[in-house]
Order: C-alpha cells, then sequence, then structure tokens
C-alpha cells in the first residue's frame, strides 16, 4: 500500500471492481464501476466509459465501498490531557493519517479532555494542513463533577483544580452547552452515566437527574446542535432518550426493553462493542493490566457477563444502528475490527455495512457522504475480498479517495 503524491486528482477518474457497496445495497454483477468527476460521483453502473477517463483505476477481486464513517472517535490521546496543547495535538497526527489510510474519510469526534483541539484539526484538515478524515466535533464531552468526565478528580479534592468540561444544575449544564457552542461545536455531548476508565463512578452509576438532561437537550436543541449521550446503564439511557437527544454511545449493560426504546423512538444506538471486547478479551492477562489502574479491570470483571448479555440483543433489537468505535481506549488502526465484532454478536453483514456507511452519514446530517451515487462526495475504499463472506477483509483497505482525491492505492 502507498500513498499517492497529492497530484493524483482528475477531472475524469473511473475506478472499476468486481463488487460495490453503494451504501445500501450491493449492486448486481458488472455495475461496480464509478465516474469521478471535480470531487464528485458523476455516475455509477455498468454504462460508465472507462474509454473517456484520464485516469483509470482497475481493482479486480475487491469489493469497492464508500468511504467509511466512525461515528465515534478521539483523534486526542486523553492520556495526555495534562499535557501542554500543542503536544495533545502533535500527537493526534498520526491517529488522523492512521484512521484515513483505513479507509475512514469521515470521522465524528466525541470530545477532548480540556482543550477542544478537534475544532483546530478539523479546520486544518478542512484547508488541506494536515492528512486526515474530515472531523465532526463535539469539542468537549459535558459531565457533572465527580463524572465520567472529570480527568483528575484528585486535583480537585486536593487543589481545587477541576480537569474536564463539568456541570451540575440546570443552569450550569445550560450554561456549558452554550460555551461548547461558542468554541464551534457541530455536536454537544454529555456523560449521563459513569464510565469503565472513571477514577471517580463506575458504569452503573447515573450521573444527570432528569431535569439536567432536559435542560441540557433542550438548550442544545435551541441552538441547533444535535446531542449524543455516553450512557451504560439503562436508567442512564432512558432518561438520556426522553431528554431527546439524538444518538446513544454505548449501551453496552443495557437491557431488552431499553433496546426496544430506542427502535420506538427512532434514536439511533452507536454500540462501540470492540472497545469493550478489547478489554474483556484480556481480563486475564497481567501484562495488558500493568498500566492500568486496577479499578478499570476490577469494573470489566464486576460487569463482564451483562455486557456480553447485552450484545447479543443488538441483533434482533430493532433500534437502528451506527458504526462508532471509541477509538483511543484502542489503537486507531484497529477501528475495522468493530466490523468483525459486530457480525460476531449475530448481526447481518448488510446492516454492518450500513452502519459504517449510508447510516453513519444519516446520523451526522450528511446524505452526500457514505453512498456512492450521483452527485455524492467522492470519497470511495476499497477491500481485497468480499465483506459478506469475511469481515476481516476491512482490516485489509488498499484503496482509498477522498473527496475526489486518491490517498492510497494498491
Amino acid at each position: 500500500m502507498t500513498a499517492a503524491s497529492g497530484t493524483d486528482r482528475d477531472d475524469d477518474l473511473v475506478v472499476v471492481a468486481d463488487r460495490l457497496w453503494d451504501g445500501e445495497r450491493f449492486l448486481p454483477d458488472g455495475h461496480a464501476r464509478v465516474l469521478v468527476r471535480r470531487g464528485r460521483v458523476e455516475a455509477v453502473g455498468r454504462d460508465v466509459d472507462t474509454a473517456r477517463a484520464a485516469t483509470t483505476v482497475a481493482l479486480p477481486g475487491h469489493t469497492l465501498l464508500p468511504g467509511l464513517i466512525d461515528c465515534h472517535v478521539h483523534v486526542l490521546d486523553e492520556a495526555l490531557v495534562s499535557e501542554p496543547t500543542g503536544i495533545q495535538i502533535l500527537w493526534a497526527l498520526p491517529a488522523m493519517r492512521a484512521l484515513l489510510d483505513n479507509g475512514f474519510t469521515t470521522v465524528r469526534d466525541l470530545g477532548c479532555g480540556d482543550y477542544p483541539g478537534n475544532v483546530d484539526l478539523r479546520r486544518a484538515q478542512t484547508e488541506g494542513v494536515v492528512t486526515g478524515p474530515r472531523l465532526v466535533a463535539a469539542p468537549n464531552m459535558l459531565s457533572a463533577r465527580g463524572g465520567h468526565g472529570e480527568k483528575r478528580p484528585s486535583l480537585a479534592t486536593r487543589y481545587g483544580l477541576q480537569v474536564g468540561t463539568l456541570g451540575d444544575g440546570v443552569d450550569e449544564v445550560v450554561r456549558q452547552v452554550r460555551e461548547q457552542a461558542r468554541s464551534g461545536a457541530d455536536w454537544i455531548k454529555f456523560a449521563a452515566s459513569g464510565g469503565f476508565s472513571s477514577p471517580a463512578d463506575d458504569p452503573a452509576a447515573v450521573t444527570y437527574s432528569q431535569a439536567e438532561m432536559d435542560a441540557l437537550v433542550g438548550a442544545a436543541h435551541d441552538l441547533g446542535l444535535p446531542c449524543a449521550v455516553h450512557a451504560f446503564n439503562d436508567e442512564a439511557v432512558r432518561r438520556a432518550v426522553r431528554a431527546g437527544v439524538d444518538t446513544v454511545e454505548h449501551a453496552n449493560m443495557a437491557g431488552e426493553e431499553t433496546f426496544a426504546l430506542l427502535a420506538e423512538r427512532g434514536v439511533p444506538l452507536v454500540p462501540t462493542l470492540h472497545s469493550m471486547a478489547h478489554f474483556l478479551g484480556h481480563l486475564d492477562d497481567d501484562e495488558f493490566w500493568a498500566s492500568q489502574p486496577p479499578v478499570v479491570r476490577a469494573q470489566f470483571r464486576t460487569h463482564a457477563d451483562r455486557i456480553r448479555a447485552s450484545s447479543r440483543l443488538l441483533a434482533g433489537s430493532g433500534a437502528t444502528l451506527v458504526f462508532g468505535t471509541d477509538a483511543s481506549v484502542f489503537p486507531h488502526g484497529d477501528n475495522w475490527r468493530e466490523f468483525v465484532d459486530m457480525t460476531e454478536v449475530g448481526i447481518s453483514p448488510h446492516v454492518v455495512l450500513r452502519a459504517a456507511t449510508a447510516a453513519a452519514a444519516d446520523l451526522l446530517r450528511r446524505p452526500e457522504l457514505g453512498r456512492v451515487r450521483a452527485g455524492c462526495v467522492a470519497d470511495l475504499v476499497a477491500v481485497p475480498g468480499d465483506p459478506l463472506t469475511s469481515m476481516d477483509v476491512m482490516g485489509r483497505v488498499d484503496f482509498v479517495v477522498q473527496g475526489g482525491d486518491i490517498h492510497t492505492r494498491p
């Protein structure tokens, strides 16, 4: 796999593969031809004329897909939250590159630990200063004090120093929403429950009252901003849904009735299965946990059975599933493993592929992304094989086009 020179953009580019997933369906044999012009898809299908193209890329044995979308990443490593802002942003650049190399042409970044560097990276990527996926940004995660978003509660106890975007009570959470909007938010994110890496809470805890969630989501919507909620347990998810959130993140300890509520209300779920599997698969590996606080391993041991049981409910839940990984708790180059983990709990390959393409674009309110159709943005990726046969091929992306520019080719 090699990166293009940066000048590999032509008004007429034709890509030919064996199969094409257009974001919602596989097209019949012979239709995997796509004409790209000026950064947009001009035409799709067997009638596309390769003779008229300035550049033709033939990908025998490959499946062509829209650029992949991960709706839950953190490109700034929260482990660096106490480092200078410049260090945090510079260390994010390899993550940005890894995401694009692996076919993720768009991501939703759901929050930085303190300074909203994802907003700066969004601008830098848009202006061509850095290489990576286009970013849709929630600058920070709003959290109650002592909740999942307070990164260093010991500093508050000892020195009165708060690390995180913290708010308690209706007035304070509304003010924090407005400050997020002022900093350039595309989305608002808040923590309705504790988390697995939190120093002072637990994923079974509910950290905001119904009144606080109602006010928070209402303030976001008043400003025209959609709202995402970090929520692991049933009560946290249900309160957030009653408040009107636009997407639920995780819900890895939720039960059947909660998933039915999501389906009934039409609230998309981003289940982040690999972030759970990454830790559950190493529960007995002492070396893996050597650098982790002991409380994190204990939390996963306590809730492991509940997490596994919850994941088995997803396939039949009726909820709209959207692809998201929580990458940063594991390396950004491993985002593709979410495809495998989703199918392993019984979710059909068609639903999984749609979750990372058309369904993700719909969640982001960007219908011009996530589809290979005339008029859509020319984001294309290809894998050497058929994901319907084996989702492992999603880890072998070897062709990437972003906005009509060839980033990687075999």
